[in-house]
C-alpha cells in the first residue's frame, strides 16, 4: 500500500511545489515508486517536472470530476527517467480552477481524490499531493486522501503564525472525515543560518515539536540552483546534484522514506 502525503501550506511561496518534485526525483533515485499529483492550478508542479501544462489532454481536473482515471490521465518525462529520478505525474492547468465551483454540486466532493487514488494504490510506494496556497475544496481532497502531511515553512515569524491555523484544520478533517490522516512533519525551507531570526525560529520549532516526532531533522538550505531548475523543466535533484538543495532534498527523501518505512 501507497503512502499518501500531501504537501500542504495555506501560505503561498513557501517552497511547496520546489519540495514536491524534489521529494519526488530524491525517493524515485532510492528506487521508490512515485506519483506526483498536480493540485494547483497554477501547473507549476506539472511544468517543474518536464510537461507542458497547455497540451494535457487529460488532467488531475477530469479525475476529480470523475471523467477520467488515474491511469489514464497520469503522464511522465522520460528525461527523468533516464536519469534514474523518474515518477508518474498527475498534472495540472487552469481548467482546474473551476473545479473548485463544479466539486460544490457533487457527492463525496471532498473524498474525489481519495476514491480514484485507491484504484491504483498498489502500484506505487509513494504518492505526493502538491497542493494550492490555500485552505480550499482541492487541499480539503488532498487531505482526505494522505496518511500523512509535509508541510515546507521558513523560519520567518509569520510562519508560526500561519502555523497552528495549518495543524489545526488537519486535526478537524481528521476527527471528522478521515481517521487515517495521522501524521504531520515541518520541513525547514530557504534556511539561511546566517539570519539570527531564521535561528531562534528553528530553535522555537525545535522546541514546540521534535520531541513530539513533528519536526523532520533535514534542513533544506536557501539555494539558488533549486530556483533556477523549473525554467528548465526539471527537479533541482537533476538539474545539478551537485548542488547544496539538491543533496539536502537526496537526504530529506532518505529521511522521509526511513520514517515511513518504521510507521
Amino acid at each position: 500500500m501507497a503512502w499518501n502525503l500531501c504537501v500542504a501550506n495555506q501560505k503561498g511561496g513557501v517552497g511547496k511545489t520546489t519540495t514536491t518534485v524534489n521529494l519526488a526525483a530524491g525517493l524515485a533515485k532510492l528506487g521508490r515508486r512515485v506519483l506526483m499529483v498536480d493540485l494547483d492550478p497554477q501547473g507549476n508542479a506539472t511544468m517543474g517536472s518536464g510537461i507542458d501544462k497547455r497540451t494535457l489532454p487529460l488532467s488531475v481536473y477530469h479525475v476529480l470530476l470523475g471523467t477520467a482515471t488515474i491511469e489514464e490521465a497520469r503522464v511522465r518525462n522520460a528525461r527523468l527517467f533516464d536519469a534514474g529520478c523518474g515518477y508518474d505525474v498527475v498534472a495540472a492547468n487552469r481548467e482546474l480552477s473551476g473545479a473548485e465551483v463544479e466539486l460544490v454540486e457533487l457527492e463525496r466532493r471532498e473524498s474525489r481524490l481519495r476514491e480514484a487514488l485507491a484504484l491504483v494504490d498498489d502500484a506505487y510506494d509513494f504518492i505526493l499531493v502538491d497542493c494550492p496556497p490555500s485552505l480550499s475544496m482541492l487541499t480539503l481532497n488532498a487531505l482526505c486522501c494522505a496518511r500523512g502531511v509535509v508541510v515546507p515553512m521558513q523560519c520567518e515569524y509569520f510562519a508560526l503564525e500561519g502555523l497552528a491555523d495549518l495543524v489545526n484544520t488537519i486535526r478537524q478533517v481528521h476527527a471528522n472525515l478521515h481517521r487515517g490522516l495521522q501524521h504531520i512533519g515541518l520541513l525547514r525551507i530557504m534556511f539561511d543560518p546566517r539570519v539570527t531570526l531564521q535561528q531562534q525560529v528553528s530553535q522555537e520549532l525545535e522546541a514546540r515539536y521534535q520531541d513530539k516526532g513533528q519536526l523532520f531533522q533535514t534542513i533544506i538550505p536557501r539555494n539558488v540552483r533549486l530556483a533556477e531548475a523549473p525554467s528548465y523543466g526539471l527537479p533541482g535533484v537533476v538539474f545539478d546534484p551537485s548542488s547544496k538543495g539538491a543533496r539536502a532534498f537526496c537526504a530529506f527523501a532518505q529521511e522521509l522514506a526511513d520514517r515511513f518505512a518504521t510507521a
